[in-house]
């Protein structure tokens, strides 16, 4: 499941990376945020040459409602299992076996990103189909999640950040859809930046499905976007906090309306 907001270019780069795993999804599902004509043209494109189906799952534009996009897809999903990644990410080649082989039952998983520069993002996306992705260019922060060694990943799943149960991301994370389904999805009370993966993760651990991390796994290179606006992020925080203070397990706000 793939997020996305009026960004085709990084979209096809995303998508891109996504054909060339050494493990194929046996779909590719586009959360679209309400993108206009151009997202639609090129994933039209796309579709004709792709070896997999790419599932466009789109609503009209009122504001960032990632939340409820993701709603959808995740109805839309034939899958048993979903691997979920934003439209500004693209893939190391192992990406979807590495989440395929630390995945348990009653658990889901939550991976890190490399953050890449301006310059880098700006010279990636231009190389279309073969991006270069230069390691010694990396900030120092993140270039520690730009390496790969299973073992260690899998000796770190239950270990890395065990009692920190809110660190994720939400451009790097993969579920069990009855899972996601059994918590009723996001709770698209969440609008605007913040907080949604979080509040999400809150309510499946409560619920008893074990959250384990991706650590030298699961690589994924973030391009360079400008900062989305905060404006929402007290409301956000609010939904959290109550989240984790009720020990919730269930949204009204979810997939299913009450």
């Amino acid at each position: 499941m793939v997020s996305t907001y009026n960004w085709p270019q990084a979209l096809k780069t995303c998508i891109q990376s996504i054909l060339k795993q050494d493990h194929f999804p046996h779909e590719i599902i586009i959360a679209d945020d309400g993108s206009n004509e151009q997202t639609k043209t090129l994933i039209d494109q796309l579709n004709r040459d792709s070896p997999i189906p790419i599932v466009h799952v789109w609503h009209d534009d009122h504001g960032f409602r990632l939340s409820e996009i993701r709603n959808k897809a995740i109805v839309q999903a034939s899958g048993e299992y979903i691997i979920q990644i934003d439209g500004d990410i693209i893939l190391d080649s192992h990406f979807i076996a590495d989440h395929l082989a630390l995945m348990q039952k009653n658990a889901f998983l939550c991976g890190s990103r490399v953050w890449v520069s301006k310059e880098q993002s700006m010279e990636l996306l231009k190389n279309g189909e073969n991006p270069k992705l230069e390691r010694h260019r990396f900030p120092i922060a993140t270039l520690l999640n730009s390496m790969r060694n299973l073992s260690i990943s899998h000796f770190l799943a239950d270990r890395y950040k065990k009692k920190q149960l809110t660190v994720l991301r939400g451009c790097n994370m993969s579920f069990w859809k009855k899972d996601l389904l059994a918590v009723n999805g996001y709770d698209e009370s969440i609008k605007g930046w913040g907080s949604e993966d979080a509040e999400l993760a809150i309510r499946l651990i409560n619920y008893g499905i074990k959250k384990r991390f991706l650590k030298f796994a699961a690589v994924a290179y973030h391009l360079y976007h400008p900062t989305n606006s905060k404006a929402n992020t007290a409301h956000n925080l609010q939904v959290l906090n109550q989240t984790i203070t009720a020990k919730k397990t269930w949204t009204p706000n979810g997939i299913l309306k009450s």
